[in-house]
């Protein structure tokens, strides 16, 4: 059962939350329609995670607009993901007014508002990166799992090209919960992790590499075909979804299939 109806349940067990105030906290306008946007407000009572702003493609109007009915309808720490430096910058003016700070992580095109959770999974999430010119999607990815709850450790530049690198951090490997690979070239690092690892491995490719890796499409293709058991692939570049899936993985508690 998802953890926020779960709390509220348990709220009126316990007699801190009457049942009128329960109903009307389940029966609160769904989404939010802003013309230009319909946010979910229920997102994070059906799936654990509020919304995300997906910020390509959106003016800093929009993405403000967006992020102060957020705020207002409770939610304060709020992910934007794919906002480059000149928006963010808009971005962070227009909230001035509220009071509503921007921490904007320049290398994962991330904004961020609100507060670092505390980590609360079930364990530690790897990030790995081939090289350091995959360190924007890796950073996309960590980012994202930290902004959701997870204690990250980033293993940066451990690409097969210098396997030693890779296997002088084992034990950080072997104690995960999950491992996000994030590599472009051939895409080697996620099968080799896969052999190392008794925990899910998340691929990333990235679009990094010379004329033949067909911008991140070799990798790709190399992922889907690891001969490592337990590798799952992602889109390419999409270090979002990466960090999104690890989240999820990381607070499935053991041995009940349940979300925390």
């Amino acid at each position: 059962m998802n953890s926020e109806i779960k709390k509220l349940l348990e709220n009126v067990r316990n007699g801190s939350v009457s049942v009128d105030e329960a109903l009307l906290q389940i029966k609160k306008q769904p989404f939010e329609d802003l013309g230009y946007a319909k946010i979910d407000l229920h997102r994070k009572s059906l799936q654990g995670t509020a919304e995300v702003i997906y910020g390509a493609g959106k003016t800093a109007e929009q993405i403000s607009g967006i992020i102060k009915a957020m705020y207002s309808s409770g939610q304060k720490t709020i992910l934007i993901t794919r906002m480059d430096e000149q928006k963010a910058f808009s971005v962070a003016e227009q909230l001035e007014s509220q009071k509503i700070l921007l921490d904007y992580r320049k290398d994962a095109r991330l904004g961020i508002t609100g507060p670092f959770p505390k980590p609360d999974g079930i364990g530690t999430v790897v990030v790995a990166t081939g090289g350091t010119s995959d360190i924007p999607v890796a950073e996309e990815a960590a980012v994202t799992a930290e902004v959701l709850g997870n204690k990250v450790t980033r293993l940066y530049d451990v690409g097969v090209a210098g396997l030693h690198r890779l296997l002088s951090h084992l034990d950080e490997i072997m104690n995960a919960s999950v491992i996000i690979a994030v590599a472009g070239m051939e895409g080697a690092l996620a099968s080799v992790i896969g052999g190392l690892a008794d925990c899910p491995v998340i691929a990333v490719p990235t679009s990094v590499g010379y004329g033949a890796s067909f911008n991140g499409l070799s990798a790709l293709l190399s992922m889907l075909n690891s001969c490592s058991s337990g590798v799952s692939v992602v889109n390419i570049d999409n270090g979002f979804g990466a960090g999104y899936l690890a989240n999820k993985i990381n607070h499935i508690c053991k041995g009940t299939g349940n979300q925390q």
